[in-house]
């Protein structure tokens, strides 16, 4: 945990040895990169410590892959990775999209779409500045949009807008500086649907810069060191990004509660019984 990580970790003891349940498995995916080149990627649970509410659940799916490449490279491959899940949900479940949200327009559209609006955090703070209850700002230099920014940004580009170059205290560590302007991250979010529905994000290719990022974000260097060490033995430009399933079905379905989409619902602290 440290500055720019929003989500709270989840303690367990398993065998005596206390264990935290990971929201993302995305430095093993990392890994990964170093072991299969072509890339590498998962799907399975995710945990967070937050009370769950429309747009939260405590417990999720989460579906994450990594590669070689930048921040541009991801987002291509997360734009035919979309084109790709609204195309076979029209060729496999039609009806019973139809059925949930009353069109598949919105699929349509997607799986036919082109290369999606992108605007820096700075070209949206404009726009969204004057408008109360749009943006939060942590603390100088830590900056991030509320779900009303979400939504004004999304209903002006169309219902979709890539949200790019964040203030990097405002991420995690492990993003990558901007190398024009290293107060910002090689980073973007992609804004559909609820909101915030995918993230990605370039890595550190500079042991130096990993470390100054570890410092600025007050992240116990000692925690990390196994992750530094990856970097100085095997050196590699990777990028990498999270979709939430339930929020992505969330936006299929065109529901307004993530709670209902939830398999097996779960919160923290409740025994529940399927």
């Amino acid at each position: 945990m440290g500055r720019g990580s929003d989500s709270s970790p989840v303690k367990v003891e398993l065998e005596s040895v206390p264990t935290y349940l990971a929201d993302s498995m995305q430095f093993v995916l990392e890994f990964g990169c170093r072991l299969a080149p072509e890339g590498s990627y998962y799907l399975m649970p995710s945990f967070r410590g937050e009370a769950a509410d429309e747009t939260h659940l405590c417990q999720f799916f989460h579906s994450e892959a990594e590669i070689a490449g930048g921040l541009d490279d991801m987002i291509e491959v997360v734009e035919a990775y979309l084109r790709h899940l609204a195309g076979a949900l029209l060729t496999h479940s039609r009806d019973a999209v139809t059925g949930m949200a009353g069109t598949v327009q919105h699929l349509e559209e997607l799986a036919s779409s082109g290369p999606l609006p992108r605007i820096t955090f700075d070209e949206a703070y404009g726009i969204l500045k004057d408008l109360p209850g749009a943006v939060k700002e942590l603390e100088p230099g830590c900056r991030s949009l509320t779900r009303e920014g979400e939504r004004v940004l999304m209903d002006k580009f169309g219902g979709y807008v890539w949200l790019t170059h964040p203030d990097h205290l405002s991420v995690p560590f492990y993003q990558a500086f901007d190398p024009q302007d290293p107060t910002k991250a090689l980073s973007a979010d992609l804004l559909f649907g609820v909101g915030e529905t995918v993230v990605a994000g370039e890595r550190h290719t500079d042991v130096a810069d990993l470390r100054r990022a570890l410092d600025l974000h007050e992240v116990p260097k000692d925690a990390y060191e196994w992750y530094v060490t990856m970097n100085e033995r095997h050196p590699m430009r990777t990028s990498g990004f999270g979709l939430g399933v339930e929020r992505f079905l969330l936006w299929a379905t065109q529901h307004d509660d993530i709670r209902d989409l939830a398999l097996l619902l779960r919160f923290n602290g409740a025994n529940i019984l399927p």
